[in-house]
């Protein structure tokens, strides 16, 4: 290791006894310095089969371009494993990477953060056999951080710059610094895994870990969203439907240029030129968009002309073709609306939450990471009719939870719902005798 990665002895001022000891040790450059990009087919076998030739498991990481481009495709893949080197692999310019995939298979991955990078790598053909994420196993040891900085600094001791996260991948050809700060992301990553593995093994949750990470590797991609147009920033401000119509028309009208053009749809139009429009659009007639501060934009002005006709083609609609104002909630409504619409439920949720808060931090992990808080809300809000752990099991299950989770979990569920249920029918009783005795009265 170079002294760029080694850790090196801190100092205090002898004259400040409250000055902070940083072991801290920047992580300024690869150890092998920075590889040239993989941009080739021959470049890329070259880089399967050393990869292939190495030990262990192999760390990995991607670069998109998020906010930049449409979509969250991969720009940039970093593998790393002993033996190996470090290799930058531009799938843009080498888009069969089906030798690097066959040179993977079986492999054990490092990722930190996986659900991030998952599904843009399987875009471009690469799918762990093996998985285990460093982000994760940092939650289930319940570390304060688990960023991949913070997560360094505190297990390993080397700080990590992250100035280039935000940067646009899609660049060619890729500044140095960017792919320096590339190939430091996976530099320590086998090491970082090894720690935490120990951890994990001391604390009693790497059986635990295997079962988060296997859930992971297998999680299905995302469903897409029902009127994804609903999600647009600040528009809770818009209510009625022929507004909230403009908002769908001018949404669907950007997602087609963004897509068409490959950049980012805020990009194209700010989220708040949509909810501008909607709002100059109450009279019900279609606004002069040029006139309206938040169409002043290059990028509004730009097509300015479809924006005009979306709007208008909005407020000429059928009142049978306007959206609702809201959608159907396949589960139990906010939480905050219990206590008025189910008292009894919001009960059950107040004693489920303080307990399974207590057994998160028992086992030093966030509560969410012991089981998943809209699994929660939806037994508190109709538990099934038998409160046992048996059947309350077969409902975490159902919900997705891991078994590791079920066995914390399922016992206290039981015991707080059964207490809840007692509570209830111990009000209802009273109730009932009072009722009762003022009516002998």
């Amino acid at each position: 290791m170079t002294d760029a990665a080694t850790p090196e002895a801190t100092s205090v001022d002898p004259g400040d006894d409250d000055a902070p000891v940083s072991t801290a040790t920047p992580l300024l450059a690869p150890r092998e310095g920075v590889p040239a990009v993989v941009e080739t087919p021959q470049a890329l076998r070259a880089a399967a089969a050393a990869i292939a030739g190495g030990t262990g498991p192999v760390a990995v990481d991607a670069e998109r371009a998020s906010g930049y481009r449409y979509g969250q495709r991969a720009y940039l893949v970093q593998l790393r494993r002993e033996g190996s080197g470090t290799h930058l692999v531009d799938p843009i310019a080498v888009p069969d990477l089906t030798v690097l995939a066959d040179a993977l298979e079986g492999t054990e991955w490092i990722l930190h953060a996986a659900s991030q990078d998952l599904p843009c790598l399987r875009e471009i053909g690469l799918a762990p056999s093996i998985l285990f994420d460093t982000e994760l196993a940092g939650r289930l040891l319940g570390h304060a951080r688990v960023g991949l900085s913070s997560m360094l600094e505190e297990v390993l001791g080397y700080s990590l710059a992250k100035e280039h996260s935000a940067a646009d991948w899609s660049t060619r050809p890729l500044p140095e610094p960017w792919l320096r700060y590339a190939a430091l992301d996976v530099e320590l990553l086998v090491e970082l895994r090894a720690a935490l593995e120990a951890e994990l093994e001391e604390a009693g949750k790497l059986d635990w870990a295997y079962e988060e990470f296997e859930a992971a590797r297998d999680a299905p991609p995302a469903t897409p969203r029902v009127d994804p147009w609903r999600r647009t920033s600040g528009m809770h401000k818009i209510r009625r439907p022929r507004l909230l119509a403009v908002v769908r028309s001018l949404w669907y009208r950007r997602d087609e240029i963004a897509r068409r053009r490959d950049t980012s749809p805020g990009r194209v139009l700010p989220d708040s030129a949509i909810v501008a429009a909607a709002t100059a659009a109450a009279g019900l007639e279609p606004p002069a968009l040029s006139t309206l501060p938040a169409f002043q934009g290059r990028g509004a002005r730009r097509h300015l002309a479809d924006w005009q006709a979306a709007v208008t083609t909005a407020l000429a609609l059928p009142e049978s073709e306007l959206p609702p104002s809201s959608l159907p909630s396949d589960g139990p409504p906010p939480p905050r609306a219990w206590p008025e619409r189910d008292p009894e439920a919001a009960a059950r949720l107040t004693v489920a939450r303080s307990t399974l808060a207590e057994l998160a931090e028992r086992h030093r992990m966030p509560v969410e990471n012991l089981v998943s808080p809209d699994l929660v809300r939806r037994l508190a809000w109709s538990p099934p009719a038998v409160l046992d752990v048996e059947t309350i099991g077969a409902a975490l299950r159902s919900g997705g939870a891991r078994p590791w989770q079920v066995a914390l979990v399922a016992p206290g569920l039981v015991e707080a719902l059964s207490a809840t249920a007692e509570s209830v029918a111990q009000d209802t009783a009273a109730r009932v005798e009072t009722t009762i005795d003022a009516v002998v009265r």
